[in-house]
């Protein structure tokens, strides 16, 4: 069964010829907790030849709604910097999330959800954003077996905004806690063109966290694009979870 289920998953990735969970863009179907908190203070970077983008930082929140339900919030600072323009720093989109696992994982079966994300224009800053409401609407399963986890699936992203175009997200996470302290990981995810002009592009992340304690965790990642672009990303961050 559990080499069905990795089969499966990457048969979905292949049909789909980042945002995400920390700290990969591929996310995972488990909520948060009933009654509990999640907060995290990152920073997500893209780096290409001729231009640095990312968030210095943004704020996350997640919480159990409800058995199975997590909502979630996040508050981003957003840079971008190139020679020929210099640094900017500016505000422009809030995103809002609604996480829902509508499938309990068993001994044979992964747990599934869903978590549409809603990027809500809330200062008019054209640096940084067009204005436009954006919508995600994925698919994750998860599956352990003991330390061993993956978890993936695939969204579509609803971009309006001139020269936009919507545009399909797919990725497949592994990850293997290798003691209470320390978990590894990595990704592969794919994306179709989400502009007219661009190409769809691929690319893998690894990382993982450092469990300082139960309840303090600093999560990291990097990685960099297989196809049709040459960047690399890098995610650092801490976790405090109540």
């Amino acid at each position: 069964m559990k080499n069905i289920i990795i089969v499966l998953m990457l048969c979905l990735l292949s049909i789909q010829e980042l945002c995400a969970g920390p700290p990969f863009n591929t996310d995972d179907p488990q909520p948060v907790d009933f009654r509990h908190w999640e907060y995290y203070i990152a920073s997500i970077n893209t780096f290409r030849p001729n231009e640095s983008l990312g968030t210095s930082p943004h704020v996350e929140v997640n919480y159990g709604l409800v058995p199975n339900v997590q909502v979630h919030l996040i508050l981003p600072l957003n840079y971008d910097y190139t020679r020929q323009n210099g640094f900017s720093l500016g505000y422009a989109y809030t995103e809002f999330g609604l996480k829902y696992r509508f499938v309990q994982e068993t001994e044979n079966i992964p747990q599934i959800g869903t978590f549409p994300i809603l990027e809500i224009p809330t200062i008019q800053n054209n640096a940084f954003g067009n204005g436009k409401t954006q919508l995600f609407i994925p698919v994750w399963a998860q599956k352990s077996w003991g330390k061993l986890t993956t978890y993936g699936g695939a969204g579509y992203w609803i971009n309006p905004g001139t020269g936009n175009k919507n545009w399909l997200f797919s990725g497949l996470e592994v990850q293997y806690d290798f003691t209470p302290v320390v978990t590894l990981g990595g990704e592969f995810y794919y994306q179709t063109a989400d502009k007219i002009g661009n190409k769809s592009v691929s690319g893998f992340n690894i990382g993982g966290s450092m469990n300082a304690s139960e309840k303090f965790h600093f999560i990291f990642s990097v990685g960099h694009s297989l196809i049709n672009d040459n960047f690399t990303t890098t995610y650092l961050g801490l976790l405090w979870t109540i």
